[in-house]
């Protein structure tokens, strides 16, 4: 075994995932050497991406370590039905295993071509598969009854570098601190993951200190009177054994302390504050207790959950201040994450594919990250996407949809209708990246010519996937409406439609053109509103049909 000495300041580099939960196939993804944002959709495989890593540094699941915690459930639940259902044919498949492979950035101990890809490189494997030395008994096994599920009490985990080193945690320079602040696992009243964090945060002098002071309380509690008393009746109830019998508090190791020890937050136990609190409380202890200090890799499951908009922020901050210079890998569903942390740092993972974004122009990694509240990662996971300018014209557009598609709103086909303003170039060079159809529909505000020269790239005969619609027509309005521009939503809406259907949609009784219109100018949420609930069929301007057409191609 290879003894290391100060923790090196390693990076991984890549990380290779086979038969791991989810992932059934070779699975590889590259990190970045410092921030990594990993996002997809529900069931994509992100929380597994970081407990993989944990497993492979710690050799431990949930807390546990996984030698005494192996079941078939850690494997792709697809290759054990496979190989299950093989042994009933003439050629069964050979029992599966599990492997995990970080490749690092340089440890030349770690040196050697003992990983999937032969390749003379630093890094460590974790596998876990069957024991050979149990062949035999495995055999009879087959033979005597149908296997059903895999059986793991024939397997054994296999842990060790590129070089077949043999590891164990403490001779791993990369040390790691895996923070999920949503983990909330009690046991006698305290929050284990929380007491964790205080307890390898003390000092050994200071956990020495606790038990005596705990062993006190026992040596007092059992001199009480009353506990004497109490003591002497079931003593003298009944013949129970020929030894003294008597209650007392548990005491049976130095380390006993921690079984009743509870945490409280101004005088509060942990347990009963908010669960907003209780996240960042927990990843602010996290960061800062000893581990934390002097991990290379931050692992963050979710940072968002149960927080404020306010607080999500603060905790952002806190986050690339205290790790900087660290390699930190986060998990997310949450835009503002995403934006806040920078696009250039996020890996979109879906259908177990990854994509990064390290090269988009830098002007929009400044701009969502200046304006966090755009919706990039509804964007990403969108089947399709629609981009409007306000959230009217999202209404509009939603209803303009179900009347084309039978009833059905555009979140129902897997459609998300996202209002950006005049930012839509912004999205779609995201969605290049990901070969996304998107769809952008603007008012022409009488300035084709200027839309027709600036946005050439975006037109539908240049483009195929990301497709700028528009009204070709500039129109003047020769009302009685001064300074109105007749170029937007709801002028189109009166053209394609009688003054009769609008005036029945919006319950008025206006007599001339002029009047609604102004009141459609005046009352945009209303009308808005009004048109997405109604049930009487109106005709939608052309240039938004097509859009709504395009996407559902």
């Amino acid at each position: 075994m290879v003894i290391c000495a100060e923790p090196a300041p390693l990076k991984i580099t890549k990380i290779i995932i086979e038969n791991f939960k989810i992932y059934k196939n070779k699975f590889v993804l590259k990190l970045n050497d410092g921030l990594n944002v990993i996002v997809g959709d529900n069931e994509a495989g992100k929380s597994t991406i970081l407990e993989a890593i944990n497993l492979a540094l710690t050799g431990q699941i949930n807390g546990r370590y996984v030698i005494n915690e192996l079941s078939q459930y850690l494997f792709n639940i697809q290759t054990v039905n496979e190989y299950c259902k093989s042994l009933t044919t003439e050629k069964p498949l050979e029992p599966p295993s599990l492997l995990i492979e970080l490749y690092l950035s340089e440890y030349q101990e770690f040196r050697g071509t003992n990983n999937c890809e032969k390749k003379d490189c630093c890094g460590l494997f974790f596998s876990i598969k069957f024991d050979e030395n149990y062949q035999d008994a495995y055999e009879k096994l087959c033979k005597s009854r149908e296997i059903r599920s895999l059986p793991v009490e024939y397997y054994k985990v296999e842990w060790k570098s590129f070089a077949l080193n043999s590891l164990i945690p403490r001779l791993i320079p990369l040390k790691s601190s895996f923070i999920n602040s949503s983990e909330t696992r009690f046991s006698n009243g305290s929050d284990i993951y929380l007491s964790r964090i205080i307890r390898d945060s003390l000092e050994d002098d200071q956990k020495i200190d606790l038990s005596q002071c705990y062993r006190r309380m026992v040596e007092a509690f059992s001199n009480e009177e009353a506990v004497k008393a109490i003591n002497r009746n079931i003593s003298g109830q009944a013949e129970i054994s020929s030894k003294p019998v008597e209650i007392s508090v548990e005491i049976a190791n130095t380390n006993a302390w921690e079984k009743i020890i509870t945490t409280y937050l101004d005088q509060i136990p942990f347990q009963q504050i908010g669960r907003g609190e209780q996240c960042i409380v927990k990843t602010n202890l996290a960061l800062t207790h000893k581990r934390s200090r002097i991990a290379n890799l931050i692992l963050i499951e979710e940072p968002e959950n149960h927080l404020s908009h306010s607080n999500l922020n603060k905790l952002l901050e806190y986050i690339k201040n205290k790790c900087s210079g660290k390699q930190i890998i986060i998990t997310t569903h949450s835009s503002f994450v995403a934006n806040k942390l920078g696009l250039e740092d996020l890996i979109l993972l879906s259908n177990q594919y990854t994509t990064s974004f390290n090269d988009l122009e830098r002007d929009t990694y400044a701009f969502f990250s200046k304006l966090p509240g755009y919706d990039t990662l509804r964007l990403l996971l969108a089947k399709g996407v629609i981009l409007v300018e306000g959230d009217c014209d999202e209404l509009v557009v939603q209803k303009i949809y179900a009347q084309q598609n039978d009833g059905r709103l555009p979140i129902h086909n897997g459609i998300d209708v996202i209002s950006v303003g005049l930012s839509y170039k912004r999205f779609f060079e995201i969605a290049k990246k990901i070969d996304k159809k998107v769809a952008a529909i603007r008012d022409n505000d009488g300035k084709i010519t200027s839309i027709k020269n600036n946005d050439a790239a975006y037109l539908k005969e240049n483009n195929n996937k990301q497709v700028l619609f528009y009204d070709p027509v500039e129109h003047e309005y020769k009302g009685e409406i001064e300074k109105y521009n007749y170029n937007t939503l709801e002028p189109c809406l009166l053209r394609s439609n009688s003054l009769e259907t609008l005036n029945s949609i919006f319950r008025t009784n206006f007599a001339t053109e002029d009047e609604i219109l102004n009141y459609m100018r005046t009352n945009k949420t209303d009308c808005a509103l009004k048109i997405f609930e109604t049930e009487i069929h109106f005709d939608a301007p052309g240039y938004i049909k097509e859009a709504i057409e395009f996407v559902n191609e």
